[in-house]
C-alpha cells in the first residue's frame, strides 16, 4: 500500500477566496422542507401524513425522527410521496424562468442511510433517489446547487425542527458524531464529482447553524479542518487540481480504474489526521452500496477517473455566527472556500420592531465588511426572508425586499428561505407564504421577476448612516 501514494505535501498558506466558472452573483432559493421536512411550513400536509402539531416540538410527532418512530411500517412510503410532490420539475422550470441561478439543498445525515444507527435512530429511507433526480433537473436547467448539511448526526442545535429530531440533548459535538459527519462529507464529495446527476453541485456546507455559544461546541475548529481535508483528499484521489494548495498525491496505476480502491489507499496517507483517514476508509463500503443501489457501480469500480470537474467550494457558517472565541474557518482553508450568514429580523435581536428601524439597520449593514476583516470572504446570505415582528403593509414589503437584496448583493449574493410554503386554511391562506415563499413573493410583486432588479434602486438613500437601537448589525 505504501507504494500507491507518493509526495503528499500540505501547504499552510491561506488560499484565494474565489472560484472559477460560477455566476458573478448568487440569486438563490432554499429547497427547504423537501429532504429535511419542517412541519411549520406545510402544516396541513404534515397532519395528512399522520404528524401532529404542538407548541413544543419535542412533545409530539413534529419531526422526521419522531414520525419514523411512530410509523415504522409506513414512514418510507409516506415520505416518498412527499419527496415526489414538494419539489418538482415544474418548480425547476418556474425558478429558471424567474432568473434563479442557485439553490441550497438542506439535507439530513440520514440521506446516507448507512450512517443511521438503527438501534436508537429512526429516519425515512429512500431520499437519495429523489435528491439525484432533483439535482438532475437542476443540472439540465443550468441552476447550480449547494449541498447543505442541515441536520447533523446527534443534533447540532437544541429544540429545532430543522435538525430532524427536536431535542435538548445535543450530541453532535462528540468524536463519534464528528466522524459520521466526515463520512457523510466524503460520500457527498464523491457523488458530486462522479455521479452525473450531481454535476450541478458546486459547494458543500459543513453544518447549518451550529450553537452560537462557541463554548458549547467543543472541537468544532478541528472538525472544520477535517471537513476541508476530507473534501480535498477525495478530490486529489480523483486527480482534481486544488487551487492555492501544495497538496500532491499520486495514485498507483493498479487502482487507476477503481476509485473506491484508490480512496481506500488514500486513507492510509499519514499527511491526513487520523480522523480524516478513518472517515475516508469508512466511506468506501458505503459508496460501494450506493454504487449498486444507484447504478453507479461501473463508475465507482471499473472506470478510469481523472480531472472530471473543478474543486468544490468548502462552505461554512461565518465565524461571526458564533461568539465567545469561536474558531475561524478561514484558518483551515485549502482551495476554494466561501462563507454563509443567516439574517432574520422576525426573531428579534437585530433591530427595534418597527419599519423605520428595520430599514435603518439593513441599509447600514456591516456584516460583509466585518467578515471580510477576518478572512470570511466571499460571503453569501444563505437564509433570509420577508417576515417581520410587526404587521407589514404591502408597501413596506416592496421596500423590505429591495433593501435586503441591495444589502446582500454587496457580498456574493443571497439565497431566500424558502422557495415555497404551503397555502391552506392552517396557514391562513397565503398569510405564511406572503413573507416566507419566494414564489408567492414573485406573484405578489414584492420580489422582482429579474432577481438582480430593484423596484427602487434608491430605497436605502433616506436611511444611510442613520442610527437606531440595534443589537446585530
Amino acid at each position: 500500500m505504501k507504494h500507491i501514494l507518493a509526495g503528499v505535501v500540505l501547504s499552510s498558506t491561506l488560499v484565494a477566496r474565489a472560484w472559477a466558472g460560477q455566476p458573478d452573483q448568487i440569486y438563490g432559493v432554499n429547497l427547504g422542507s423537501w429532504l429535511v421536512l419542517e412541519p411549520w411550513m406545510l402544516p396541513q400536509e404534515w397532519l395528512d401524513m399522520g404528524g401532529q402539531s404542538c407548541a413544543v416540538c419535542a412533545s409530539c410527532i413534529a419531526t422526521e425522527s419522531s414520525f419514523a418512530k411512530a410509523y415504522p411500517d409506513t414512514v418510507d412510503t409516506k415520505f416518498a410521496q412527499h419527496w415526489d410532490t414538494w419539489f418538482t420539475q415544474d418548480d425547476v422550470n418556474t425558478l429558471k424562468a424567474a432568473g434563479i441561478n442557485t439553490v441550497r439543498v438542506p439535507l439530513g445525515y440520514w440521506i446516507v442511510e448507512a450512517l443511521v444507527d438503527r438501534s436508537h435512530e429512526s429516519y425515512p429511507r429512500g431520499g437519495l433517489e429523489y435528491l439525484r433526480r432533483g439535482l438532475g433537473w437542476l443540472k439540465d436547467a443550468g441552476i447550480q446547487a449547494i449541498l447543505d448539511h442541515h441536520a447533523l448526526p446527534g443534533v447540532q442545535t437544541p429544540g429545532q425542527m430543522f435538525t430532524g429530531n427536536c431535542t435538548t440533548e445535543v450530541q453532535f459535538y462528540t468524536p463519534y458524531n464528528y466522524h459520521r459527519a466526515l463520512v457523510w462529507t466524503a460520500v457527498m464529495t464523491t457523488l458530486s464529482h462522479l455521479d452525473p446527476n450531481f454535476e450541478s453541485v458546486f459547494a458543500i456546507e459543513a453544518i447549518n447553524e451550529p450553537i452560537m455559544n462557541a463554548t458549547l461546541t467543543p472541537n468544532y475548529g478541528t472538525f472544520q479542518k477535517n471537513f476541508v481535508e476530507v473534501i480535498r483528499a477525495v478530490e486529489l484521489t480523483l486527480g482534481i487540481f486544488v487551487p492555492s494548495s501544495r497538496f500532491s498525491l499520486s495514485v498507483s496505476a493498479s487502482v487507476s480504474n477503481n476509485f473506491t480502491a484508490a480512496l481506500s489507499a488514500t486513507s492510509s496517507a499519514t499527511i491526513f489526521s487520523t480522523e480524516v483517514q478513518a472517515a475516508l476508509l469508512d466511506a468506501v463500503p458505503i459508496l460501494l452500496e450506493i454504487g449498486v443501489a444507484c447504478g453507479l457501480q461501473t463508475i465507482f469500480e471499473a472506470s478510469p477517473f481523472g480531472k472530471f470537474r473543478d474543486s468544490l467550494v468548502a462552505n461554512f457558517m461565518d465565524v461571526n455566527w458564533q461568539y465567545d472565541n469561536p474558531s475561524n474557518p478561514a484558518d483551515v482553508a485549502i482551495g476554494p472556500q466561501a462563507y454563509d450568514n443567516h439574517l432574520y429580523y422576525s426573531f428579534g435581536g437585530v433591530a427595534a420592531a418597527d419599519p423605520k428601524s428595520y430599514m435603518i439597520s439593513i441599509c447600514n449593514l456591516t456584516r460583509i465588511q466585518a467578515d471580510a476583516a477576518v478572512g470570511n470572504s466571499p460571503l453569501w446570505f444563505g437564509e433570509w426572508g420577508l417576515p417581520t415582528q410587526f404587521n407589514a403593509t404591502d408597501e413596506f414589503l416592496y421596500q423590505w425586499a429591495d433593501a435586503q437584496k441591495l444589502a446582500y448583493s454587496k457580498g456574493a449574493g443571497w439565497i431566500f428561505w424558502n422557495f415555497k410554503t404551503e397555502i391552506s386554511s392552517l396557514t391562513n391562506g397565503s398569510a405564511l407564504a406572503r413573507q416566507w415563499s419566494y414564489l408567492e413573493g414573485l406573484k405578489l410583486g414584492f420580489l422582482t421577476q429579474d432577481p438582480a432588479a430593484l423596484h427602487d434602486p434608491n430605497v436605502c438613500v433616506p436611511y444611510m448612516n442613520s442610527t437606531t437601537h440595534s443589537t446585530g448589525s
